[in-house]
């Protein structure tokens, strides 16, 4: 599928069962990145030169959360998504992989990782008035439970379109 966007990435949608709930995971970036500073996102990156965009996912969420490649078990993608201000277009491949795995954030780009309920996600879905860069306006997010922190943006466009498509498992 293609999308709009000069630069192609990939992220990860890293996907566990625990207690009969299914969670993602998530990364919050660091506040002092040049871009998407503190925002939540999956695990990803820019695609090198000549590598396929499901490797490129893997290899970044290995190099952002210490998960290794042969940990996961891709399931499939979600439809690409594109990026208003950097023009990203944005692969997301979803996987399977084991509860209870113990992280290692990348010190250069993320502050922490976050598992989250995705039963919990879908009933935090709102819309919220943000300002970026000085802009004002009203977009779709899901809450983060007892922090300001929301998901917004592309990774909000993606974890909709994850929501519907699993909405029946929930």
């Amino acid at each position: 599928m293609d999308v709009h966007g000069r630069t192609d990435a990939a992220v990860l949608v890293p996907l566990y069962v625990q207690d009969g709930e299914l969670h993602a995971v998530f990364t919050k970036r660091r506040e002092d990145m040049r871009r998407h500073a503190g925002e939540i996102s999956f695990p990803g990156g820019r695609q090198d030169d000549g590598e396929d965009l499901r490797t490129t996912a893997l290899r970044e969420a290995e190099e952002e959360i210490g998960l290794p490649p042969d940990c996961v078990e891709l399931l499939g993608a979600l439809s690409p998504v594109g990026t208003f201000v950097t023009s990203y277009a944005v692969y997301p491949f979803v996987g399977i992989i084991d509860p209870g795995r113990g992280w290692t954030p990348s010190p250069d780009e993320v502050h922490s990782v976050l598992e989250l309920s995705l039963r919990d996600l879908r009933a935090a879905h709102g819309r919220r008035r943000l300002i970026r860069r000085g802009v004002p306006f009203t977009t779709d997010v899901y809450a983060i439970d007892g922090s300001e922190d929301v998901i917004w943006g592309a990774t909000a466009r993606m974890l909709a379109d994850l929501l519907e498509r699993i909405d029946p498992l929930l």
